[in-house]
């Protein structure tokens, strides 16, 4: 037999088992499978939201004559993708000692364009030019991925306006604002023939016609006709679409993922671990009271620090003795024994 060099082998050994069926510059299409659905789930929640990538945070308008509002043009400007590339090497601006921003925690770059002639001007993504000091050549150069090498449209300038401004930009995560997404969408399937009943298709007169197969239907076998329903069947092939939104390349995209799954799990397990104790289900060393177990608080059982029975209060008396005399409860022994 061919050995498949996208296929890992020894599924039962090492876990999850991947199998790419397309990859290119745009998009990765995968199967996961040997994994349960809360890990494929994750998976796909962290691609979406919990990748570092870097984007325009901070704009300096200096001259603006255009049509368009400063805000306007800061907001498509956060918008714009910018190159990822060694964004590991990146500082978050919290983490990092300057005053503001600097080379270790940003990216600066600048726009400057005006028309001079006499039909209105287009000013592009590639119009952006980084300056200063950078991690690597690539990293926050609008990404250019148009035939024509323009960019996205950030806005348009009658004869003599003008705009002038300077962008900085830091390293984020998608959860913290959109711009920060690394992808444009993720893809995410499942049991194709739908044997688990998890989908309730809605049809007028038969659901095999107007819903037609997923192009992953072949991969897996169809249900037989009476064939009985399995009740304890839990899915464990998922099938992901990647695709990138420009900023990293969609095998980076599933790569850092799974890397920043394994950051969160990490930190985890080092949280519900006993440093202290023989093992990782030690004593508990979480939240007590100051003078637990010390018997300086004074506290015995379940008496109060008042002494006496626990229904005894500090006012002395019993049960129904209140500083304001008796209440209708009733006094003496209350219904507590």
């Amino acid at each position: 037999m061919d050995y498949d060099p996208m296929v890992m082998d020894d599924a039962e050994a090492l876990g999850p088992v991947v199998k790419i069926s397309q990859a290119d510059s745009v998009r990765v299409k995968y199967e996961l499978s040997n994994a349960d659905i809360a890990f494929a789930n994750s998976l796909r929640r962290v691609m979406l939201g919990e990748i570092p990538t870097i984007a325009i945070d901070l704009v300096e308008v200096e001259e603006n004559s255009s049509v368009l509002a400063d805000e306007f043009i800061a907001h498509r400007l956060g918008l714009i993708p910018l190159n990822a590339e060694g964004v590991e090497s990146l500082l978050y601006g919290r983490d990092c000692d300057c005053d503001g921003f600097c080379e270790h925690c940003s990216v600066k770059l600048t726009l400057h364009a005006k028309c001079t002639g006499d039909e209105n001007m287009h000013v592009f993504a590639r119009d952006l030019v980084p300056t200063g000091e950078r991690v690597n050549h690539v990293l926050g150069t609008p990404v250019l991925s148009d035939a024509e090498g323009l960019g996205p449209l950030i806005l348009k300038l009658r004869p003599g306006q003008e705009v002038k401004l300077e962008c900085i930009a830091r390293k984020g995560i998608a959860k913290e604002h959109a711009k920060w997404a690394p992808s444009a969408a993720i893809g995410f399937e499942y049991d194709p023939h739908n044997k688990l009943h998890h989908l309730d298709l809605w049809y007028e007169s038969d659901a095999k016609a107007e819903w037609p197969p997923s192009e992953y239907a072949a991969w897996e076998e169809p249900p037989q006709e009476g064939e009985p329903f399995d009740y304890d069947a839990v899915p464990n092939r998922f099938y992901f679409n990647v695709e990138s939104a420009g900023n990293l390349s969609p095998d980076t995209i599933v790569s850092e993922g799974i890397k920043v799954l394994q950051q969160k799990l990490a930190g985890l397990i080092h949280e519900l671990a006993d440093e202290g104790g023989d093992g990782a289900n030690g004593e508990f060393n979480g939240p007590r009271s100051p003078e637990y177990g010390t018997g300086a608080d004074g506290f015995g059982g379940y008496t109060t620090p008042f002494g006496n029975a626990g229904n005894q209060s500090s006012w002395g008396g019993a049960g129904g003795t209140t500083p304001y005399g008796t209440t209708p409860y009733g006094a003496g022994q209350g219904s507590w024994s």
